[in-house]
């Protein structure tokens, strides 16, 4: 019978058939299974490459300080997904340091940076998974590049908490404005104008920790 951690790594790892039978018991192998509790720092600039994550449950975010010390987030990354950046060692084409944490209580399949790096030297199909996921999220910071260098910060806004109300099925969102300003590299002070201008516009109504929307179809208007 098949473990939970096979089953996962089957589901995820794209090229799980192309590998033969001794490389997929190299990787159950070498694979284990860590815990974060939420605010953990997962990877920092300088720190050792601790390799591939597949996240199990939980939120990990993606970000870049800058040198005054603002955080601006890359992407964030939910159950199923694979952070690839981790293991940065290994992909030559990776020249910039970044910054991994939890955003709440996280479960994560680790395979380290030497067992990735011996089974893609080895099999093509692994070396292409590994530049297949790099591609993903290099579109993915490219967007959060595109918005944060040429869209208005009300189009910004309106997207995000779209986004975010779509990702949770909720039109009700518990998060303070410290930590919108922190997803979409902004100041605080800044998403505390713009929410409270939707909020006179009765496109959102605000309270302690929590954002409600109220006119989505206006909201979606400032996107077009």
């Amino acid at each position: 019978m098949k473990s939970n951690q096979q089953a996962f790594l089957e589901e995820h790892i794209s090229c799980w058939d192309k590998l033969s039978i001794i490389e997929q018991k190299v990787l159950l192998e070498k694979a284990q299974v860590l815990k974060y509790d939420k605010g953990t720092l997962v990877h920092s600039a300088g720190s050792d490459c601790i390799g591939i994550l597949l996240i199990q449950k939980g939120e990990l975010r993606v970000y870049m300080v800058s040198e005054e010390g603002r955080e601006i987030t890359l992407y964030r990354l939910f159950e199923g997904d694979v952070c690839i950046l981790s293991a940065s060692c290994v992909l030559n084409s990776i020249t910039f340091d970044v910054h991994i944490d939890t955003e709440s209580d996280s479960e994560v399949i680790q395979i380290p940076s030497k067992t990735f790096l011996d089974l893609s030297e080895k099999n093509v199909h692994m070396e292409c998974f590994g530049y297949q996921v790099s591609a993903q999220r290099f579109s993915e910071v490219m967007w959060a590049m595109q918005q944060i260098l040429f869209m208005s910060f009300d189009k910004r806004l309106a997207i995000f908490l779209i986004d975010e109300s779509i990702k949770n099925g909720s039109d009700t969102l518990h998060l303070t404005h410290e930590q919108v300003a922190k997803y979409m590299g902004s100041a605080r002070e800044v998403v505390s104008r713009m929410l409270k201008y939707f909020s006179e516009e009765k496109w959102v109504s605000l309270s302690r920790g929590t954002i409600q929307i109220l006119d989505r179809k206006k909201l979606r208007s400032l996107t077009v």
